[in-house]
């Protein structure tokens, strides 16, 4: 008859516990590992506090930093060591007589045995039910040797296990060498930390499972931070997990003729790439769509990676789309992320809290160059949005990427972020030259939910708000990149007012 699967007990992070499906297996050794200043001690720390909550009795083993130092982690955190039981090097070295500066003269056998021996009759002394061991480095030093050191950590495993205690053991292995690939065996499971120091901006962290024997887990990296209150874990998105039952109606712009553009518009559960050069009117196009949205009741979200907020208010009020009272309104949020200080990872759970807690129906993400410079590994980037965009669909949330070409005129291409297959419709914006001035024309290159028009418009952005010719027909090289209408003046847009949002002023030919 086989053992029954053991409890969990939670890390202490809720995040966490959903990578490991539930929690710890309870009275099992786990190996915790990473550089120096990855965020062990405080994972750590949180374990314990989260046993001190239940009521438990845990016990921090150091051998590499002082009680003081502890304290001063706990309290950057806003946290209280009261309940945690320190067990320290210096308690060890003190009973055995040693001078830390004249430890040379002792063997080290008697070091090591008396510091483990000294070690586990605190624990049958305390009896702690969680257990945090910082660090094996101190312990492989004493060991001196490798076949020692793991005889002995696997006694420890031994002793632990028989104490039904749960153990973290902390490792930073800044002194493993060809003898301790074989560690990972020793442990029930395994939890890396990583610090990646980037060319420019914060370090990011990320951590993923290795193993966790009999269960399940989320496998991959997992984004996350060290902010005041401990770590924040952003586990990795899997869209099929988050299906929910919605109906895909068309979602209106507010202007006719770009509705009947889009074959009535695009669909809710869909996303939208809105792509061309600089000043065409890309965010202009994606803000009609909040608006309307906002003006319906639903509640919409903007993230603005490039744009000031305060001029997006004064730019929008000033082409008609007044965005304020909405924001007022609680229906609009409009949120500034700094590429340089948030991670991918990060990101997407942003966008998951605001469409799980918020109820957020339309997402404005403007624009990608900005969430490019959040990645600093173009494979998993394209991974990571694709992931993102069918989590949005499948929770019936429509959105919108803005996409800015390189270069203003001539051959354009939108650089090494390809997602033109990613969208189900996408909307093509072109300066172009006519009698003499600059223009701009819109079209739409495809469009999954419905047949949409192959035709040309001219995009006329003023005071009046967006406004769209008839189609242009008589038009050469748009998609060679550098379009010349060869028409008469019959079908453009003629000039009203000397003031521009953007875009040339005109009046409507809807």
């Amino acid at each position: 008859m086989t053992d029954p699967k053991p409890p969990r007990i939670s890390s202490g992070l809720t995040a966490l516990d959903d990578i490991l499906n539930g929690g710890w297996p309870a009275s099992r050794l786990y190996l915790i590992e990473g550089a120096p200043g990855s965020g062990k001690t405080t994972l750590g720390l949180q374990f314990l506090l989260d046993g001190v909550a239940a009521g438990e009795t845990v016990l921090f083993i150091t051998l590499s930093e002082t009680s003081q130092e502890l304290d001063e982690v706990a309290n950057a955190h806003g946290w209280s060591m009261d309940g945690i039981t320190v067990f320290e090097m210096e308690e060890a070295e003190l009973k055995l007589g040693i001078d830390g500066d004249q430890s040379i003269l002792h063997s080290w056998e008697i070091e090591l045995g008396e510091v483990i021996r000294h070690i586990t009759e605190h624990v049958e002394r305390v009896k702690p039910s969680r257990i945090v061991f910082d660090s094996l480095s101190e312990l492989r030093l004493l060991a001196q040797d490798p076949l020692r050191f793991r005889r002995q950590l696997l006694s420890l495993k031994h002793f632990f296990n028989n104490n039904a205690a749960t153990v973290l053991l902390m490792d930073d292995m800044s002194a493993r060498g060809m003898h301790d690939v074989d560690l990972h065996s020793l442990c029930h499971g395994v939890l890396t930390l990583e610090r990646l120091t980037l060319d420019f901006g914060v370090a990011r962290r990320r951590l993923q499972v290795q193993k966790l024997r009999g269960s399940a887990f989320r496998e991959g990296f997992h984004d996350f931070a060290i902010r005041e209150g401990g770590l924040q874990i952003f586990p990795r998105l899997i869209a099929l997990e988050h299906h929910a039952e919605f109906v895909g109606d068309v979602l209106p712009s507010g202007s006719a003729a770009l509705d009947a553009l889009l074959g009535g518009g695009p669909l809710r559960g869909t996303s939208t790439l809105i792509t061309g050069p600089a000043g065409t009117g890309k965010t202009t196009l994606s803000l009609k769509y909040a608006a309307q949205a906002c003006a319906r009741g639903e509640r919409c979200v903007i993230y603005e990676f490039d744009e000031r907020i305060g001029t997006l208010l004064v730019r929008s009020r000033g082409i008609g789309i007044d965005l304020q009272p909405h924001i007022d309104a609680g229906l609009l949020e409009i949120r500034q992320v700094d590429p340089s200080e948030i991670s991918p990872g990060e990101f997407t759970s942003l966008v998951r809290s605001e469409v799980t807690h918020n109820d957020a129906r339309l997402i404005i993400i403007d624009s990608l160059n900005g969430y490019v410079a959040a990645m600093p590994q173009e494979k998993q980037l394209i991974l990571q949005l694709h992931e993102l965009l069918s989590f949005l669909n499948q929770q019936g949330v429509a959105t919108f990427l803005v996409n800015p070409h390189q270069g203003l005129i001539g051959n354009m291409h939108s650089g090494s972020l390809n997602i033109s297959y990613i969208a189900d419709a996408v909307i093509l914006l072109r300066f172009f030259e006519a009698e003499g001035r600059v223009r701009k024309a819109l079209s739409v290159l495809k469009n999954r939910g419905s047949l949409h028009e192959s035709t040309i418009r001219e995009l006329v952005i003023s005071s009046r708000g967006l406004e769209l010719s008839e189609p242009l027909t008589r038009f050469n090289g748009v998609l060679s990149g550098t379009p010349t209408y060869m028409g008469g003046a019959a079908g453009l847009g003629k000039q009203r007012d000397s003031v521009q949002f953007g875009g040339e002023n005109g009046v409507p030919l809807e």
